[in-house]
């Protein structure tokens, strides 16, 4: 069984990584135009602040110049955080996105959900699925072998969140 470029970098990668406090979330190399562009995104529990992804892309960048893993061509180091409106693949990713709000595809034509994750268990999550028109918010519970694909949703009016904002500015 022959390994991909992407699963070579990840074994190289991913201890480094570990190393530095931070998960391996993904890896992917691009090529764009004549130069290729190795992006690697990192999170952990606690989310990863700008000085642990610089300290990790120099530790990166060292061992891919010690090493031949990119090869002989040029390449361009990216190396990031998930974005906002994240896939959640991972049982910690959904535990990283308690109450948050989430657009969840079911499987076999279930349909789709768009609610917040209240908790986590090994399971599947307990979510607040917002009331329409007025109505109370209802609790569901799905379990993990139903949710077929997840994506963090962005929110830029959250009640509550705003007030405990303004609350803390205050003080």
């Amino acid at each position: 069984m022959s390994t991909t470029q992407s699963e070579r970098l990840r074994e190289l990668l991913e201890p480094l990584v570990s190393s530095q406090g931070l998960d391996l979330e993904e890896i992917a190399v691009e090529s764009v135009g004549r130069k290729r562009v190795l992006r690697v995104v990192v999170d952990s529990d606690d989310g990863a602040d700008l000085d642990a992804v610089a300290d990790v892309s120099r530790a990166l960048s060292a061992k891919l110049d010690e090493t031949d893993a990119m090869g002989a061509g040029e390449y361009t180091l990216e190396v990031g955080t998930p974005g906002a409106e994240r896939a959640l693949t991972e049982h910690r990713h959904y535990v990283r996105a308690v109450d948050r709000l989430v657009r969840f595809q079911l499987t076999e034509g279930g349909g789709e959900v768009v609610a917040r994750i209240l908790t986590v268990d090994d399971a599947g999550v307990d979510l607040e699925v917002p009331g329409v028109k007025g109505r109370k918010a209802t609790a569901r519970r799905l379990a993990f072998d139903d949710i077929d694909k997840a994506r963090v949703q962005v929110e830029f009016n959250r009640k509550g969140k705003q007030e405990d904002m303004t609350e803390e500015e205050e003080a």
